[in-house]
């Protein structure tokens, strides 16, 4: 009489000792984003942050997001490279929060995968960690699922949600904006993570650029210009708030410039913002170029080499730029607000770009 094997997780494809393995690799990241307010580390079913330091405040508004990072994660995939994904990953959510003028307190993220290779679980983590200490933020806790059947062995996806908190007299928006406003610009880090399905299908797809190409106008491989990682503002845009009256800011991500920037300006007036005040880098004009992209097409998808938006009184625009510089922030008076008037639209482009 032969003996039969009953079915196990194992043998459907899940792993859990890869996944206990996984959290021991990163345990010593999430260790180094600790903030005085987390309690406990990771195993645990929920991270759990002291609420009681929000004391301080005298109406403590919390600010949440959440996002991922898109089709740029195929790029990660295809070059092995899994410890910049994760930064992105940061910038995307901890970006928005800032936005309202909330500090960052608190992340998770979740990142499901075909397969779990511990090593490229904790280098995913590692970005992640990197990224919070660059947000000032805790990553308090998180999820590994293991999707076989579902996703390829190699095939991962990151998303994250964040928390953030603003006292209720500073929150900034579109209440605060006022005609005659400066319009200040902070430079992008390159693509961000946005319009990566765009960019994908003209240069990989169209084109048949392979990702260890090099490309002599962006001085490295294309692979390593599209994992140049998201640039995190969260702590340039706070300590900007502590030095001028900012009255709005922007994160310029999908959809572009100007439809982000709208969503920040009150319906009776509009923001102009002048292409020619600065160059875009490179790849966009490779994008553009080789995918016969026209020029709208291209500002309705990427950022077009500005990654955030500040709006402040027109006589603190110096002030803004000094203490941008004073951090190593690339930034520039780039437009001003403006009555509605014949305007349709809350933000546009005007001019053509710097060569």
């Amino acid at each position: 009489m032969s003996e039969t094997t009953g079915a196990s997780y194992a043998a459907a494809g899940v792993d859990i000792e890869a996944g206990d393995r996984a959290v021991e690799l990163m345990k010593e990241w999430v260790k180094k984003t600790q903030r005085p307010e987390v309690l406990g580390g990771l195993g645990g079913f929920a991270g759990l942050f002291d609420a009681s330091a929000l004391k301080r405040y005298e109406r403590p508004l919390l600010a949440s997001a959440t996002d991922g990072v898109g089709t740029k994660v195929d790029v990660a995939r295809q070059l092995g490279v899994y410890d910049t994904i994760g930064h992105d990953l940061v910038a995307m959510v901890m970006d928005d929060i800032v936005v309202c003028g909330a500090e960052p307190l608190f992340m998770t993220d979740y990142i499901c995968v075909g397969k779990v290779h511990p090593e490229r679980v904790a280098a995913i983590v590692k970005g992640i960690a990197e990224g919070c200490v660059l947000a000032g933020c805790a990553l308090v806790g998180g999820e590994t699922a293991e999707h076989p059947g579902l996703l390829g062995e190699d095939d991962f996806d990151v998303a994250g949600a964040g928390t953030g908190v603003v006292e209720a007299d500073r929150l900034l928006g579109p209440d605060r904006i006022r005609t005659g406003d400066a319009v200040i610009a902070m430079a992008a880090s390159g693509l961000h993570s946005n319009g990566y399905s765009l960019v994908r299908h003209v240069l990989l797809n169209q084109a048949g650029l392979a990702l260890d190409t090099q490309i002599d106008e962006l001085g490295r491989t294309l692979g390593e210009e599209l994992l140049e990682p998201t640039k995190i503002y969260s702590l340039d845009c706070l300590a900007l708030t502590r030095t001028t009256d900012v009255h709005a800011f922007s994160h310029i991500t999908g959809g572009g410039l100007a439809a982000n920037l709208a969503r920040v300006i009150p319906d009776t007036l509009h923001a102009t913002v002048d292409r020619s005040t600065w160059t875009p880098a490179p790849i966009f004009d490779l994008v553009g170029r080789t995918g016969s992209v026209e020029r709208l097409e291209l500002e309705k998808t990427l950022n077009m080499g500005v990654g955030m938006i500040a709006i402040v009184p027109e006589e603190s625009a110096d002030a803004a730029l000094a203490t941008l510089a004073d951090r190593g922030v690339d930034a520039w008076f780039a437009g001003e607000i403006m009555d509605r008037g014949e305007h349709t639209t809350g933000a546009a482009l005007v001019g053509t770009y710097s060569r």
